[in-house]
């Protein structure tokens, strides 16, 4: 893929990040299941493996609270694994804590979803 159009899925991708923090890109169930395939999973930064349905129903009490503006992303990196498959690196701020995050975003004719994601804590 030239590197002018990978730069351009960066910019779309950086967008959507840190997932699930961009309410403009929905938050109800409906939303939530849309932008998620349906083998999504997680493993959290605590190591832990979240599946789909239990990261949803998290994330349904989530946005009941006023959205967090303490959110910071940095060092974006990219790469296309497949056809339409992407891994997107970065490090994301919060106040309590510093993370590397891994995303990997499928590109489909209804647009972005996230097949899986990954979060480290950085010591």
């Amino acid at each position: 893929m030239p590197s002018s159009n990978l730069e351009e899925i960066l910019d779309e991708l950086r967008a959507r990040e840190p997932i699930f923090h961009r309410r403009e890109f929905g938050t109800s169930r409906e939303d939530l299941l849309r932008m998620t395939a349906g083998d999504f999973w997680e493993i959290g930064a605590s190591g832990k493996i979240y599946e789909r349905e239990f990261v949803i129903s998290e994330l349904l009490e989530r946005y009941k609270s006023p959205e967090r503006d303490d959110l910071t992303c940095s060092e974006f990196s990219i790469r296309q694994i497949a056809e339409d498959l992407y891994q997107l690196n970065y490090v994301l701020k919060q106040p309590e804590r510093l993370t590397r995050r891994t995303t990997l975003w499928r590109k489909a004719s209804a647009g972005w979803t996230i097949v899986f994601h990954q979060g480290t804590v950085i010591a």
